[in-house]
């Protein structure tokens, strides 16, 4: 284990490398802050896509929330949900959210000039893209909006992801049993492109020496047929299903510790969930700081800036 540890290390080293290379020429650094001018404000929203389970929203969101508004006390806080069904449902209990789009003309009717807004989502999926057309909604009326990326966003993003995961899983096996127990990684999975993310942290475990990690999930690839299939073909007996996904909510009470866990006792195995979501990681926590952090520094160039400076010649640096 000391050797596919050294090696997970040297493999994450060289992808973070990588990673900042290419930053350099995705970002320009342009520090949010500083560029106000008098009469002009800034704050901070929070999007997360929710959940109706108190315990788990404690734990996940409200904890990331207090942990920004520390991090950033000179930013005003405001926060909004993603899912309308969640939005409805709290409601209903006398729970108000708002939506991304109403939390923007909030902040505008309150004079602020400048957003950093810093999504909770795992992967750069359709909800991504659902807050992205939100904010065109509106970009007009501020001076600026910058939208952080989501936890899984660059390769240094995947790394990080991979090696928090397979150190603190890990450290829930003790010895000779670290080998023996597999551990499935269930994600939420989405139909388009964004889904590769999953097959990539998938790559990463295994590419680091951990063959006893595996990736699925629900609605994307892989599948849970996929991930079958490697379980048999590596002969495993103890299987321990991980919510790759931020809050352990309705996916993961009811399809992970419900209908997966029944279909892989079918199969033979002996199964047991892990009650950790993501969100409830410090180390994952943290990533999202660093995300807010990072994009109060940097803005990325519009593509079709990026395009009329080379028309006019000017080479990328």
């Amino acid at each position: 284990m000391k050797n596919s540890a050294v090696t997970l290390f040297l493999f994450l080293c060289v992808l973070s490398l990588l990673c900042q290379a290419q930053e350099g020429g995705h970002y320009e650094h342009s520090d949010l802050s500083a560029s106000l001018k008098p009469g002009e404000k800034a704050a901070l929203l929070m999007v997360h896509f929710g959940t109706t389970h108190h315990d788990t929203r404690a734990l996940t969101i409200d904890a990331i929330n207090a942990q920004a508004q520390a991090a950033f006390p000179g930013q005003a806080f405001r926060e909004a949900y993603t899912s309308r069904i969640i939005i409805r449902r709290l409601k209903e209990r006398g729970i108000e959210k708002q939506t991304p789009l109403d939390a923007l003309l909030t902040l505008r009717g309150e004079g602020y000039t400048h957003i950093i807004i810093q999504s909770t989502n795992v992967i750069d999926g359709m909800e991504m893209e659902s807050l992205r057309r939100d904010v065109e909604a509106v970009r007009p009326f501020f001076k600026e909006i910058r939208v952080g990326t989501p936890l899984l966003y660059s390769v240094e993003d995947a790394g990080k992801v991979a090696d928090i995961l397979a150190r603190r899983l890990k450290a829930t096996v003790s010895g000779k049993e670290t080998a023996k127990r597999h551990f499935v990684l269930v994600g939420h999975g989405t139909h388009t492109p964004a889904t590769a993310i999953y097959s990539q942290i998938d790559y990463m475990l295994k590419a680091g020496g951990l063959t006893n990690f595996h990736v699925a999930t629900i609605e994307g690839y892989p599948t849970f047929s996929t991930m079958l299939a490697q379980l048999k073909a590596a002969k495993a007996t103890r299987v321990t299903l991980v919510p790759f996904m931020l809050v352990a909510g309705d996916h993961a009470k009811n399809d992970i510790a419900g209908r997966w866990k029944e279909m892989l006792e079918k199969e033979g195995f002996t199964v047991s969930v892990h009650p950790e979501s993501l969100g409830q990681i410090p180390e994952i926590q943290e990533m999202f700081i660093g995300h807010i952090r990072f994009g109060l520094k940097h803005r990325i160039p519009d593509i079709m800036e990026k395009k009329a400076a080379y028309a006019a010649g000017k080479e990328p640096e």
